[in-house]
């Protein structure tokens, strides 16, 4: 498969370049890509660990040398060059320490594949951080990180994660944007470090592990991914719900079925992955994950012996006991972990020794998103979307706690409430894109076609909700304000 052109014109190659993409992802179906090189001994392990790290900075409207100048004149710029250029101390110091954080792992990994330990990460990039990377120039980063993805001595150590381009949250991003996301994020990755590593990538992150519970969306959720060559998706742990108990899965080291199915009673479902506790940093910085690993055995499932997975994710570069403490700790359980009989593996390489060893899906129990089975106990699937509006109404009006807005690792953050001037333009340029872009007919390969998309899905950041309000959504209008200009004057 040829490799694409990694820039248009200053935009990243985020589309026109479909077949190639479904090509790649599925070039390696049905068969293993880890196991095969993996010299890990999975049948005497008794435990085994698996962690990523996400990694993510948006894009700003603040760029150009005057940094108090009005955002509508100001050109879009990785947050990360923003902070490097910062008349503060503390944003000069950050951003030396993010830019490390983004780059160390290039140098660690091959050090210890030399001294014949087996390291493993799992390595999740936003498509926003990676063009803001390229925008400035951080060549020692991308170059660290294509020899993780690409060069073949290093490559099986480390797993790639797909995600959503620009850290959309998808409870809240109109589903035909969520697939744009999707899809926009494999072009972008295919065109920095090959078809060949794209094809390796067979998991999927969601932008704050955020995961929708209104049963039309997440059938949406569920079928992008699958459609798009995702074999396995990491959830949060309240996030999803047993559906004949209505309470968490009590199997949370072994894979789950995430179920899904609409008002109209279709279904879809994809093997999940559940990542425990919440956000805090400082359980991966300090590998606790494989301190909990390593006071498991094999579990009785099924009349069988089943190995159980820890699984843990966090942010890669904030907090200083990330940024300070991991490398030295990282390093210190791989060589532990190196021969043991409580492996670091890559999620997809569990699976691919779960299949070696005859287990199939439909073995493993099934999850739905949290607050499912209320809606299910009071309507049947195809009964249709009618009567899913008025049962979640009457749930709510019972109970003001019930939402569909879905779950997430930090349920206290709602990505809806209080932020109608946020979600409003952005709704509207998701609307125009719709009207003005896809239904109009206008090609991928097309320029105005690259240039809106790129706006509407950066306008589409979950960081102009995250931080409340302030600059951070004055972002996100500015944004949204130019893709609709883009999509109004352009089309």
């Amino acid at each position: 498969m040829a490799d694409l052109p990694e820039w248009f014109e200053g935009l990243p190659n985020i589309c026109g370049f479909e077949r190639e993409r479904e090509e790649a992802m599925h070039a390696n179906d049905g068969r293993p890509i880890f196991l095969p090189e993996s010299s890990i001994d999975f049948g005497n392990a008794r435990g085994a660990c698996a962690v990523a790290l996400h990694m993510h900075q948006p894009l700003i409207p603040a760029g150009g040398p005057d940094r108090g100048a009005d955002p509508r004149a100001s050109p879009l710029v990785g947050n990360l060059q923003f902070m490097e250029g910062s008349p503060y101390d503390e944003d000069r110091h950050n951003a030396h320490m993010y830019r490390q954080c983004y780059k160390r792992l290039g140098d660690i990994i091959p050090q210890l594949a030399q001294a014949g330990h087996n390291p493993r990460v799992m390595l999740e990039y936003t498509g926003t951080l990676l063009y803001g990377l390229q925008q400035m120039g951080a060549y020692d980063v991308l170059d660290n990180l294509k020899r993780l993805a690409c060069d073949w001595r290093y490559r099986r150590y480390v797993e790639w994660l797909g995600t959503t381009w620009g850290h959309a949250v998808a409870p809240s991003t109109p589903p035909q944007d969520f697939r744009r996301h999707v899809q926009a994020w494999q072009n972008h990755f295919a065109s920095i470090f090959g078809m060949e590593a794209l094809g390796r990538v067979r998991g999927f992150v969601p932008s704050e592990l955020a995961l929708p519970n209104h049963p039309d969306a997440a059938y949406e959720f569920v079928r992008t991914l699958k459609e798009c060559g995702y074999h396995w998706v990491l959830v949060q742990e309240h996030s999803v719900e047993n559906p004949d108990t209505g309470w968490g899965s009590p199997y949370l080291h072994l894979p789950n079925r995430l179920v899904c199915t609409n008002s109209r009673g279709q279904t879809a479902s994809i093997l999940a992955f559940i990542k425990t506790q919440g956000s805090d940093t400082k359980t991966v910085a300090q590998m606790q994950p494989y301190d909990e690993a390593v006071s498991q055995s094999r579990w009785d499932y099924h009349d069988r012996k089943i190995l159980p997975l820890v699984t843990q994710l966090a942010d890669g570069e904030n907090g200083h006991v990330m940024m300070d403490e991991f490398p030295s700790k990282y390093i210190e359980v791989v060589r532990a972990a190196a021969g043991s009989a409580v492996p670091l593996v890559h999620a997809t390489e569990y699976l691919e020794y779960l299949w070696a060893d005859g287990w199939r899906e439909e073995d493993f129990p099934t999850i739905q998103p949290v607050r499912q089975r209320q809606i299910w106990e009071r309507m049947t699937p195809g009964e249709g979307p009618e009567k899913l509006a008025r049962v979640i109404e009457q749930l709510h009006e019972e109970d003001y706690h019930f939402h569909v807005e879905g779950g997430s690792w930090t349920n206290d953050i709602s990505w809806v409430y209080g932020y109608e001037d946020v979600l409003g333009p952005m709704e509207k340029a998701s609307a125009l894109f719709a009207s003005r872009v896809e239904q109009a007919g206008v090609s991928p390969a097309e320029p105005r076609y690259r240039n809106a998309l790129f706006h509407l899905l950066c306008a589409q950041t979950s960081c102009f909700r995250y931080w409340g309000q302030g600059r951070w959504t004055d972002y996100g209008r500015e944004i949204s304000r130019r893709a609709i200009e883009i999509m109004t004057h352009d089309f």
